[in-house]
């Protein structure tokens, strides 16, 4: 029965479980081991299985998360203040390529209807999106871009949205210092992102640091709108509409055709995680990817901070020891970040990460991996680079949503598939985002926002397999436009920002 206590362990080494019952567990309940709980525990937080000593290492993923900060008995509520954070892994002594996963067969029979680019890619969405190489436009071209989807857009039925790719960027900035190329190659990249269809404008000022012809070197003039060179406010958002019109009329004359599912490139994101993350939508995540690997797509997992500390699991999948050692570099550029910034891996989980029981960032990694799925590990992305193979890859990114989701969509993504435990309402204007709940109670509160529901692997309704091949079905329709992401339906629209570790002159 639904109210009966109810635990998941899961490893058979694990000396903690996490309570799964919605309303958690109070004080006296018996688990159906016979152990009796000796304190309320809420759901998703952590219940000793054993007597844990003083320093003994708590187990959880058949791995250590820290150890007993003083004795823990059996039957106890392991709260965080109880878990001492643990070394992370030694970047310098990783095993290998020592576990490369044999390529599995092929998964034939799946497309997509997406839009073919010139280029030869494809786009999932039909959208005019029109960058800035400076803020100082941001407020000239908002008003425009309202403009145009008032008077201009209804004549362009096949056009789906107008977008300003506004950022905080482009003056005041270290141009030519070596971070720099961070948010810049993440601009360029974002120009000519395959759901644009390939129509480039952007607005510029004029004496910014930033030059438009820097963002899209090949651009001609006819695709940058220059403020400083127009009379006026009113002929400054004239010329933005004449332009934009222009790429409209192209855009209008797009239709859907069948595509191979090896021109996707999907992003894994988790945010608002909670202790089900690890254990339900994750891991229905992780066969997803592994399904949409073995058809040909390209899928891309990030966040190093929540990497960092189970990169020992990722190194022996490296396909080679190339991308094995370029894995490392990512997380030792990170540490060094964090290191200049006097700050450590310990900033990370958030207040509501806790509050769903992660005690740590150990934790908090180990349930973050498994979205990565089983398969070999094809290559690395530095941030903000496109993506440049098919197959598994990892993108550095950091965890902020809106950043990873930034570099993420610079990075070539189509669609974002967004793992939550907590919940969050995030969107992006130019890909649709996936919400797929960790827990049955979240899809309930919420279920105008979350697209699947994976917390019916927790109550035994659901496999992870059967969720996995849920997302990845959901993906193909959303991708072909026969589905529209709660996101996309309330047209929720999270700004866009750069990862920008230069200074700021």
């Amino acid at each position: 029965m639904a109210d009966e206590p109810r635990i998941i362990q899961v490893h058979p080494q694990d000396n903690v479980a996490i309570v799964a019952n919605d309303r958690g567990l109070p004080k006296g309940a018996v688990l159906p081991d016979g152990l009796k709980l000796l304190e309320s525990i809420p759901q998703g937080h952590k219940v000793a299985l054993t007597d844990i000593v003083e320093g003994e290492s708590i187990i959880r993923y058949g791995e250590n998360i820290g150890s007993a900060a003083q004795a823990i008995p059996r039957g106890s509520w392991v709260k965080e203040a109880l878990v001492t954070l643990p070394s992370p892994p030694d970047l310098h002594d990783l095993p290998l390529c020592t576990r490369v996963p044999l390529l599995q067969p092929p998964l034939t029979g799946y497309t997509f209807m997406g839009y073919r680019n010139e280029d030869g890619s494809a786009g999932i969405k039909n959208i005019l999106g029109i960058s800035t190489s400076v803020q100082c436009v941001a407020g000239v071209l908002e008003y425009a871009v309202q403009r145009i989807k008032a008077e201009l857009l209804p004549r362009y039925p096949h056009v789906e949205d107008v977008i300003a790719l506004t950022h905080h960027y482009g003056c005041g900035v270290a141009i030519n210092a070596p971070d720099a190329a961070i948010p810049i190659r993440t601009l360029q990249n974002l120009a000519i992102h395959p759901n644009l269809g390939g129509e480039v404008l952007i607005v510029g000022l004029g004496c910014e640091k930033l030059q438009p012809t820097r963002i899209v070197p090949d651009a001609g003039d006819d695709s940058i709108v220059t403020l400083q060179e127009h009379a006026g406010f009113a002929a400054m958002a004239a010329e933005i509409m004449r332009a934009a019109e222009e790429r409209l009329a192209t855009l209008n004359l797009r239709r859907r055709v069948e595509c191979p599912v090896s021109d996707l490139v999907i992003g894994l994101q988790c945010g608002g995680s909670d202790a089900f993350s690890g254990v339900t939508a994750n891991p229905a995540l992780g066969v997803a990817a592994d399904l949409l690997v073995r058809a040909g797509a390209t899928v891309l997992f990030s966040e190093v901070t929540e990497v960092r500390d189970a990169i020992h699991l990722l190194t022996p999948r490296a396909a080679n020891e190339e991308v094995a050692r370029e894995l490392i570099a990512e997380m030792q550029w990170y540490d060094d970040y964090l290191r200049r910034g006097e700050a450590d891996r310990s900033a990370n989980p958030t207040p509501g990460n806790k509050q769903g029981g992660l005690a740590n960032v150990v934790e908090k990694a180990l349930g973050s991996v498994v979205k990565s799925g089983s398969g070999r590990i094809d290559g690395v992305l530095t941030h903000g680079e496109k993506a440049n193979r098919r197959g598994l890859l990892f993108a550095a990114t950091p965890a902020s949503d809106f950043v990873c989701g930034t570099l993420q969509l610079a990075s070539g993504i189509h669609l974002q598939v967004f793992t939550t435990g907590r919940g969050t309402p995030y969107g992006l204007a130019l890909a649709p985002v996936v919400k797929v709940s960790t827990r049955t109670a979240l899809q309930e509160q919420w279920p105008d926002l979350i697209d699947i529901d994976a917390g019916r692997i927790a109550t035994g309704e659901a496999t992870i397999e059967d969720v996995g091949w849920d997302i990845f079905r959901f993906i193909l329709d959303a991708a072909s436009g026969r589905k529209q992401t709660w996101a996309d339906r309330h047209r929720l629209r999270n700004d866009l920002v750069l990862f920008n570790p230069a200074p700021v002159t």
